[in-house]
């Protein structure tokens, strides 16, 4: 059973770690290349912080964005401002997630994302954990794979286990790191492919952060992973 109270925690210390380091930034580093292509680290904070307005929206019955064009304009309009303007934008979106959160509510009802997504209205925290974690490790400020907390790590890679599971161009697969696994792919009597590796390198490859080679196979060669 999700847990969405302990998932907001979860957040929220997140959040502050991801506020105090980048309160250690200057306008010329803020406004840099991040990890991601073609974003600056303005672009990731503005986007950061325009998913919490998102997923509020989501919580409260609103459309997660009015459409993708006014997503994409949202955050090309606030990646350029200056550091303490990102700073304040993220932590008091953040905080209005948390008083949605907090609001009294039916965990157990179904809502709608973008793209006609749906889930369960109690693993919007943890979707909310994913967005400022990841994004945490993208802006190339210290922050790695490997200083994820050690739940959200096994968490994240049976979430994407789970988004690549009946995909039929993945094979049948195995993955593991040694004490746990997970099975994702097309549907099988058995998996055909075993990969092996580090929590933080599977995590990197199946969320697109890594390309694997950090990983070893058997029965087969990495299988290429489809867009998310």
């Amino acid at each position: 059973m999700i847990d969405h109270a302990h998932d907001l925690e979860s957040v929220r210390d997140a959040t502050e770690r991801l506020l105090t380091a980048v309160a250690k930034l200057d306008n010329a580093s803020a406004a840099g290349p991040s990890r991601l292509p073609g974003w600056s680290r303005g672009h990731v904070l503005a986007h950061i912080a325009r998913n919490a307005d998102a997923l509020a929206n989501v919580l409260e019955g609103r459309p997660m964005y009015a459409d993708a064009h006014v997503r994409d304009a949202d955050i090309e309009r606030d990646a350029p401002r200056p550091l303490d303007v990102q700073l304040t934008d993220v932590r008091e979106s953040a905080a209005r997630f948390q008083a949605t959160g907090a609001a009294p509510a039916d965990w157990s009802r179904t809502v709608e994302l973008r793209n006609g997504v749906v889930d369960a209205a109690a693993r919007v925290p943890f979707r909310r954990w994913v967005e400022v974690e990841l994004h945490h490790v993208d802006l190339g400020i210290g922050y790695e794979l490997e200083d994820l907390p050690e739940e959200f790590t096994a968490r994240e890679i049976e979430f994407l286990a789970e988004r690549f599971t009946g995909r039929d161009e993945v094979p049948p697969t195995r993955l593991t790191d040694g004490p746990r696994a997970w099975l994702t792919g097309r549907a099988a009597d058995r998996p055909e492919v075993t990969v092996t590796g580090a929590p933080a390198d599977l995590l990197g490859w199946l969320s697109g952060r890594r390309d694997g080679s950090g990983l070893t196979t058997d029965g087969g060669p990495l299988p290429a992973l489809p867009p998310l």
